[in-house]
């Protein structure tokens, strides 16, 4: 069998990979695989940069223009992708969290508002990305996106947006990100079970309700001082659990405090939550898990961390209480999806003219860097497969022209050898005590790879 160019197994996986996209125009179908194809390709360049021609250019512009394509309807296929990809595995994280995208140096872009910082001016971005307990980031399942009203929006209106229903407010984005969960459910199959995660700000009893309805499993990081029946504190009912045992972990640097090991103390109970006064006069007591988990013995200085996780899964042992936090740790994940999202897509810097035009794009970079994680994590979880399963050839056999000068080998190296090869020509040293590969080095070798690839194969056909 004749095999495949570079170029034509990038249009393979793009096209693969929204399969199910309808845009109600077979043209706009494919031209979405195209531009899917072209961004993965310089995911750090603008549109004009990526498209690399003026016509091509002036066709995705009017690709994003046209009313019927919408971030919805560009998603589709890639969920579609997503769940074929989570059957293959028991367990599916589904972590949801907000970030901003900041458009105050292009206020000629219609429908942007107000951001945590008044005078500065974007959008909210509110993805639910699935991930397995080993990190392997499946790609984006579900996306809220919103601007906030400048005229209803500032401390004054504070006390009448918290009178307010919930469906009204912006905290409604976690209550319908789990009931998209629990339709996805439905849709994946029982042998595969979902699992809903998040941050504190989806500490909401609405939410809490609707999963002793729907029976989905969710674990969340408590926020709010809550009341069980009979009048007792949650937090204190926490503290007086029995001891399970600990968990060590290393806790990720942040520009004002740096990595280290983390030892926490487990306890868990079974409680009944009380509703909130605010809530829906009809709500009633659920029952759930609170599993504390505490520093004890900090570094002298050092603020312990403690969490509170809420849960409506049993955690009745060690093992079952180390396997959720396990899972809330995974929730950092999303954390570098939007690094890569912001950092390696520079999906601030595109310029558009309507809020409309801009997620229908975003929504294609939301794969690009789905695709730059997957990558990157499949290279550390399956190491001994054959890099053909991911790479073409002319991808692989340039990264290994370049980096070992010397002519490839015949049967496709090990998986976690190319990637790591693709991440050096980003900047990964990769020296004996170097960790494995980040998603910075990784986005840049893979643009790299690309004019490799190109020009070993434009040699290829002079010869």
């Amino acid at each position: 069998m004749e095999s495949r160019t570079a170029e034509q197994e990038e249009e393979v996986w793009a096209e693969e990979e929204l399969s199910a996209v309808d845009l109600g125009d077979g043209r706009l179908n494919r031209r979405a695989g195209v531009l899917l194809r072209q961004l993965a390709e310089r995911p750090d360049r603008s549109i004009p940069g990526a498209c690399q021609g003026w016509a091509e250019t002036q066709a995705a512009y009017r690709f994003f223009s046209n009313e019927k394509v919408t971030s919805e309807g560009v998603l589709l296929g890639h969920v579609e992708a997503v769940l074929e990809r989570a059957r293959q595995h028991p367990v599916v994280l589904c972590v949801q969290d907000t970030t901003e995208l900041d458009f105050t140096s292009k206020p000629q872009i219609e429908g942007l508002g107000p951001l945590t910082y008044e005078c500065a001016l974007g959008l909210y971005v509110h993805p639910t990305v699935a991930l397995t307990p080993e990190r392997l980031c499946l790609g984006v399942v579900d996306l809220w996106t919103w601007a906030r009203d400048a005229k209803t929006h500032g401390t004054k209106n504070r006390a009448s947006r918290a009178s307010r229903p919930i469906e009204e407010k912006e905290s409604f984005r976690w209550l319908e990100g789990y009931r998209r969960i629990c339709c996805l459910q439905k849709e994946v199959g029982e042998a595969t079970r979902l699992v809903y995660v998040a941050d504190r700000e989806s500490d909401l009893f609405e939410l809490f309700d609707e999963g002793e309805r729907q029976g989905v499993g969710w674990l969340i990081r408590a926020n709010q001082p809550r009341k069980l029946e009979g009048g007792a504190r949650l937090w204190k009912a926490a503290e007086e659990a029995r001891e399970l045992g600990q968990i060590e972990f290393d806790l990720p640097a942040l520009p004002r405090r740096p990595a280290r090991r983390v030892v926490q103390t487990l306890r868990s109970v079974r409680v009944r939550l009380s509703p909130p006064y605010r809530c829906d006069k009809a709500l009633q007591a659920v029952e759930i898990t609170a599993l504390l988990a505490r520093e004890e013995t900090p570094p002298e200085g050092v603020e312990p961390i403690q969490w509170l996780l809420l849960t409506n899964l049993p955690v009745d042992t060690l093992e079952a209480a180390q396997e959720k936090m396990q899972w809330y740790l995974c929730r950092w994940q999303i954390e570098v999806y939007f690094r890569v999202l912001k950092s390696g897509c520079k999906v601030e810097q595109l310029q558009l003219q309507t809020r409309e035009r801009l997620e229908a794009a975003l929504a294609l970079y939301l794969i690009v860097a789905w695709r730059v994680l997957y990558l990157m994590m499949l290279g550390r979880n399956c190491p001994d497969l054959p890099c053909s399963l991911v790479f073409a050839t002319e991808e692989w056999e340039a990264v290994y022209l370049v980096m070992e000068k010397k002519k490839p080998p015949r049967q496709p190296p090990p998986l976690s050898l190319i990637v790591s090869m693709v991440a050096q020509l980003g900047g990964y040293l990769a020296r004996k005590g170097d960790g494995p590969p980040g998603p910075k080095a990784l986005w840049i070798g893979l643009q790299r790879t690309q004019d490799f690839a190109l020009a070993l194969q434009a040699r290829s056909q002079l010869s």
